[in-house]
Formats: structure tokens, C-alpha cells, sequence
């Protein structure tokens, strides 16, 4: 972390406290401000967990298609199922299907909101990208959710079904399968916010790509002990799988940082050039 920079404007001008000031709002004012976003982005939840459910099935047959194929390829004696111990549980899997899936259709909606509440604490030239911030943040998300439906879900498969044996053998309930996979792509997606997160802390002046590459040696550690800890099965694979995409990321978000204080420092220059002019 390095002291924040001093922000200026696109014409090299350095911005005041007067823009920060006139974002700012009362305490009461902030709680309506945060119940009002949080009201808009269920709203949008809900419409998205609604026209979810009425295709619920389809997306549970792309969820298990991995596990299947796997199951299909191993030639296990059975042909690839699913069990559920209670008689309702069909209904709840569609359901919590429907809203876990509305999390991420409402996604870019969701952002924008969390983006506009922040917004007021920003310098206007922040404030104008919120809408980009929204968009990425979203795209972000959903790209580790598919990522780990594509790269991870099959060799997690793999791995688990490679204990099975003539006396032991899979029974799997729909219910605990979905609760593997939704939070194993909830954990991916909220990784894939990392270059967002740095690009937007090296915007605000909180980190510069000279402190992230020193820092590098230490986060490929926390990556992995992050892995460990958000994959919801202790498999070191599956672990791996989300730590080298974490690395990989970081090492991106270095790149953005290098970019937004390059940037700066160069406004900065110019600043301080016309100063002693």
C-alpha cells in the first residue's frame, strides 16, 4: 500500500476537496441512499430469479453435464443419476437454481447499484466510469462462473469419481451437487473481480504496480491458502484451479496498475512543469 496520489482533472488540473464535498450527504441521507439501492438491485434479483425458474430445468442439465460425461467416460456400472432423499427436494433444487441463477443474470444491475452508492465519496472523473465499472464487474463475474463450469467442474468430477469401486459406488442427491457447484462458481466469480478491484484501487491512488510486484512472491502464497480455503472440496486439483487463475489475474492487474499511474504521474509532471513555468 503507498501513500494515495493526488488526484487532477484531464486537463492536468488538480482537483479539490470541493468535488469530494459536494458528493458528500448528511448521515440519514447515506441510510436512504443505501436502502434505495439495495431495494432497486432485489428488484431486479427477483425479476431475473422469476425468469429463471421457468427455465431452471435447462440450466441444471448444463450444470450436470460435466459430471455426467465424466461419469459415462469412467464406464461405471450405472448409467449417470441423480438421487433425492426427501419428495420435495426436486421442487428446492429448481428453486434455488432459479435464485442463484438470478444473482448472476441481475448481475450488471446489481454492480451498477453498489457502484452508484460509492460513487458519491469519488472525484467526478471517478464517478463518470461507474456505469463501465458496472458492466466489467458483472462480465467479470460471470466469466469465473464459466470458467468454472468449463475448466473445473469435469476434472473436479474426474477426481471424485475415481474412488468409486464395485463396492463402492456413487449416490449423489441433486441437492448436495448443486450446493458444490454454486459455491464453487460463486468463489470463482468473486476471484475474477481481482483485476477490478486493483484497477480501481490503483485509480484512486491506493496502489501503484511498483508495490504490487514486491508484494507479488507473497500473493502467490495467499492464493493458495485463499484456494484452500474458498474451494468448498479438499482436493489440492481443484484447489490449484483456482489459485493459478488468482496468480494469473494478479499479474494482469499489475498491468492496469502500471497503466492508470503511469497516467497520473504523467498528469502530475505536466502539473508541476506549468507550475514552475
Amino acid at each position: 500500500m503507498v501513500k494515495p496520489a493526488r488526484a487532477t482533472t484531464e486537463e492536468g488540473e488538480p482537483e479539490g476537496d470541493s468535488e469530494l464535498e459536494a458528493g458528500r450527504m448528511p448521515f440519514l441521507a447515506h441510510l436512504k441512499e443505501l436502502r434505495d439501492r439495495v431495494r432497486n438491485a432485489a428488484i431486479a434479483f427477483v425479476i431475473a430469479a422469476i425468469g429463471c425458474f421457468y427455465f431452471s430445468d435447462e440450466i441444471f442439465e448444463w450444470l450436470r453435464e460435466p459430471l455426467f460425461n465424466v461419469w459415462k467416460a469412467k464406464k461405471l456400472p450405472e448409467e449417470p443419476f441423480f438421487v433425492f432423499t426427501q419428495l420435495t427436494e426436486p421442487f428446492w433444487v429448481n428453486m434455488s437454481i432459479a435464485l442463484w441463477a438470478g444473482i448472476f443474470a441481475a448481475s450488471p444491475f446489481i454492480f451498477y447499484q453498489l457502484w452508484k452508492f460509492i460513487a458519491p465519496g469519488l472525484y467526478k472523473r471517478e464517478r463518470r466510469i461507474t456505469v463501465a465499472f458496472a458492466i466489467f464487474s458483472a462480465i467479470f463475474f460471470t466469466a469465473g462462473a464459466v470458467f468454472c463450469r468449463y475448466f473445473v467442474v469435469d476434472r473436479l468430477a474426474d477426481f471424485m469419481l475415481g474412488f468409486s469401486t464395485p463396492t463402492q459406488k456413487p449416490m449423489i442427491t441433486m441437492q448436495s451437487y448443486l450446493a458444490l457447484i454454486r459455491d464453487l462458481m460463486l468463489a470463482f466469480g468473486a476471484v475474477f473481480e481481482l483485476p477490478l478491484l486493483i484497477y480501481f484501487l490503483a485509480m484512486i491512488g491506493m496502489v501503484t504496480h511498483r508495490g504490487l510486484w514486491k508484494f507479488n512472491r507473497w500473493f502467490i502464497v495467499i492464493a493458495f491458502v485463499v484456494g484452500a480455503i474458498l474451494t468448498p472440496t479438499p482436493d489440492v486439483p481443484t484447489q490449484c484451479m483456482m489459485a493459478v487463475p488468482m496468480v494469473a489475474l494478479y499479474n494482469i492487474s499489475i498491468l492496469l496498475a502500471w497503466m492508470v499511474t503511469r497516467r497520473r504521474e504523467r498528469a502530475e509532471a505536466e502539473q508541476r512543469a506549468r507550475e514552475d513555468e
